[in-house]
């Protein structure tokens, strides 16, 4: 490998099957990634999480079975191959391997490979658009210290939050005009609504890092140019730990809408999984309709060729330039580069 370069494609994971038993062990460590956010742990926090783990298994284990098994591994690894592939096209010979953090390949797993590949230098690009603490600045931590732990064997530039790429809203903008022909939908008829829902946040996340200003500037800018349609935001909140999450839940926002269609654009993701999949097409899909709404959702544009453009650009700046005009000194992961940073500071 000439260019002793490499790309850890960082991402979340989740199962594709329905094992209870795998699905226990990767609640779990999600749990205790996060058990910070609760102040007291009886028992320790290694118990508290399996004990979480064990109560939300098997309910998630029956979503798994409804959606057919969770697509997004089989995706992740569909852009990794679609990101070597347009790098190679712009001639750059650079691997792309991909780490998760709480399945396999792990961080360590791809860790590990880049120093049996004799790796110098590793770009850290994360699967988040939208930088929030228990997913980008999580695994760029995570990957950070993995290269340590063996010795600093390789440099990381590490690329965190990239909605502020200039060409990311206007993937959504397309996607969301493509869904809206199709569905036979005029998002500027009155009484219709396009409902962004974003991944939630507890709030805790929220005192060192301004994930809602991102998610709201992320929500305008594509607001904006669809022609200035009415649009409103929600969080897809998750209720295993008895704390305070970001506001509006979609729960509580649906209700209380005055439109006669919704048009759900799930703003956070760019891979379909669990929560698009189940809590969008199932939960959110029949509360829209229990309040009599017609319910309408823009498929992620997981495939879309101008999103691994826009990956391939955010390497090409980290190998180049960072710090100067796509990317700069992130505000919310010192070292990091993002394409916000300086710019969207709460």
């Amino acid at each position: 490998m000439s260019s002793r370069t490499a790309v850890v494609l960082l991402g979340f994971g989740e199962p594709e099957g329905v094992d209870q038993e795998e699905v226990t062990g990767f609640l779990e460590r999600i749990f205790l990634a996060n058990a910070g956010l609760e102040d007291e742990n009886p028992g320790g926090a290694e118990a508290r999480a399996r004990f979480l783990a064990d109560a939300r298994a098997p309910a998630l284990t029956e979503i798994y079975r409804a959606i057919g098994g969770s697509p997004l591994m089989p995706q992740l690894q569909a852009k990794r191959e679609g990101l070597e592939k347009e790098l190679a096209r712009r001639d750059l010979a650079i691997p792309v391997t991909l780490g998760t953090q709480f399945l396999t390949p792990s961080i360590s797993d791809a860790v590990l490979w880049c120093q049996e590949e004799e790796v110098e230098r590793i770009v850290g690009l994360t699967t988040y658009p939208v930088c929030g603490r228990s997913t980008t600045v999580a695994s760029l931590d995570e990957l950070s210290r993995e290269v340590e732990a063996r010795q600093g064997f390789a440099q990381v530039v590490a690329v965190g939050g990239w909605h502020a790429h200039p060409d990311f809203a206007a993937i959504w903008e397309t996607a969301i005009r493509e869904y809206a022909q199709s569905a036979g939908v005029d998002l500027l008829e009155p009484g219709s609504l396009l409902y962004f829902s974003a991944h939630g946040t507890p709030l805790k996340y929220l005192e060192r890092l301004p994930y809602t200003h991102y998610v709201e500037a992320l929500c305008s800018a594509i607001a904006n140019s669809l022609g200035d349609v009415k649009y409103v935001l929600g969080y897809q909140n998750h209720g295993n730990r008895p704390i305070p999450w970001v506001e509006p839940d979609n729960e509580t926002l649906m209700p209380s809408l005055d439109a006669d269609r919704v048009v759900v654009v799930p703003i956070s993701f760019i891979q379909e999984q669990s929560e698009t999949l189940s809590e969008l097409d199932h939960d959110l899909s029949d509360l829209a309709r229990s309040q009599g709404l017609d319910f309408y959702r823009v498929p992620v544009p997981h495939d879309s060729s101008a999103l691994l453009e826009l990956m391939a650009d955010l390497v090409e700046a980290a190998l180049a330039s960072p710090g100067a005009e796509l990317l700069r000194g992130c505000n919310c992961n010192p070292g990091a580069w993002c394409t916000n940073g300086g710019a969207n500071e709460a």
